[in-house]
């Protein structure tokens, strides 16, 4: 299949009762896995690669990779750029061949975030493109305030003006959830959610997926979240597996025999991740 746009995949899944998983990839191995798994489970996915993985893997490189990949492939796939910094950074992902885009000015001031939203949508849908903005502040896992402060929050009442003044096509939310590895076990905010939910009619985007108490997320997403974001939890199941692969064996392992010696593990994981985002 062609590519297809993130935000068409959230709608799908609207429709179907459960939520994609948009997961973060970094390497031609990882891209693989998560398009393979999504295959054996006849279900669609979204590639996504953090602008900081453009060291690794510059984003003409990712997109050459993803495109081929899902030409091939018997699922839907998007390719979207997670987390854009700037508009500049959004322009090369799109002139890289990026379906969609994840814009991210959700730092600064509200009326800052929705200038400069709405002038990444502006250019994006000229050319095609849809656009995921961010509303609240989904922090850093290691700075507990960060998703327990509710100031960071998304709020209800600014939701809807957002998203007219933005006109983006999808909108990640802040109701408790970080990035990287939690110091405690996160709480999402459900009424929050089901308010949110209630006042828009885009497809909404929980970031921070991994750590969060499996109950809660499908609790999530049977209140409206469309889009579960992974990241980290597929950084550290590569390492662990890999680590494990290179203890427990014998010799030094050449890197091929590494690769193939851990793929199916670490494929499970993403197994697990997509099941549960279909409850």
């Amino acid at each position: 299949m062609a590519l297809i746009k993130a935000c068409d995949i959230m709608k799908m899944a609207d429709q179907g009762g459960y939520a994609a998983i948009g997961f973060d990839a970094f390497n031609l191995e990882s891209i693989m896995y998560i398009i393979e798994t999504a295959e054996e489970l006849n279900t669609p996915v979204i590639l996504m690669i953090y602008p900081a993985m453009k060291a690794n893997m510059p984003y003409s490189t990712f997109a050459a990779v993803t495109k081929d990949l899902a030409e091939k492939a018997s699922v839907p796939v998007g390719l979207m750029l997670d987390h854009g910094p700037d508009f500049e950074d959004a322009m090369a992902a799109v002139a890289a061949g990026f379906t969609s885009i994840m814009i991210d000015y959700s730092h600064l001031e509200y009326e800052d975030n929705v200038r400069l939203t709405r002038e990444v949508v502006k250019t994006c849908h000229a050319l095609g493109i849809d656009v995921e903005g961010e509303l609240g502040h989904v922090g850093i896992a290691a700075n507990e305030a960060d998703y327990t402060d509710a100031k960071n929050f998304t709020e209800v009442d600014k939701a809807l003006d957002y998203l007219e003044r933005t006109q983006v096509d999808a909108l990640a939310i802040s109701i408790g959830t970080a990035h990287g590895n939690y110091v405690s076990a996160p709480n999402l905010d459900m009424e929050r959610l089901k308010e949110i939910n209630a006042v828009t009619d885009v497809p909404l985007v929980l970031h921070g997926g991994t750590g969060v108490p499996e109950e809660q997320i499908r609790e999530a997403i049977s209140l409206g979240i469309n889009k579960l974001n992974m990241a980290t939890g597929y950084n550290l199941k590569m390492y662990d597996v890999m680590k494990k692969y290179i203890v427990e064996g014998k010799g030094r392992p050449r890197a091929t025999d590494l690769l193939l010696g851990t793929k199916e593990e670490i494929k499970e994981y993403i197994r697990h991740a997509m099941k549960l985002a279909r409850p």
